[in-house]
């Protein structure tokens, strides 16, 4: 089973990102029409105490991480994804996956995306850095 704690030894964010990948579809049905639930869930108070638990945990004490790699600060809103997915089941039993802190890491919208629907180009673009005025001319900096 997938971890945090497995997770975190992973060195690179393209590696983090394949341990995570689950390749679904869009559009692909989750909750149906049970999603209230889920919905009822995220706005419980345990779940807002795990979500500020994990925003202090994967900060570097100025950002929250993508997927707690250093380097990769999140700009926007910050998304928990359950690295092992909750499902109706977990929800009407409250079972340890919801809860976990082991079973989440914080993540963008887009990397959430890409991790559910395998956006391979978001990770890239993560590592691209835009070109700067002399920044191939050492002693111009």
């Amino acid at each position: 089973m997938k971890r945090y704690s497995d997770l975190i030894q992973i060195p690179t964010i393209q590696d983090r990102y394949a341990y995570l990948r689950i390749g679904g579809r869009v559009g692909e049905e989750t909750f149906g029409i049970e999603r209230y639930l889920n919905q009822i869930f995220y706005h419980s108070k345990e779940y807002e105490l795990l979500r500020k638990d994990c925003l202090i945990r994967d900060s570097d004490g100025d950002n929250i991480l993508e997927l707690a790699c250093p380097g990769f600060p999140i700009n926007g809103r910050v998304y928990l994804h359950h690295i092992v997915p909750i499902t109706l089941y977990d929800i009407t039993n409250k079972t340890d996956l919801l809860l976990d802190p082991d079973n989440v890491v914080c993540c963008s919208k887009m990397m959430h995306d890409a991790i559910h629907y395998g956006n391979d180009q978001y990770v890239q673009s993560l590592l691209y850095s835009p070109r700067r005025r002399n920044d191939t001319c050492p002693w111009k900096h």
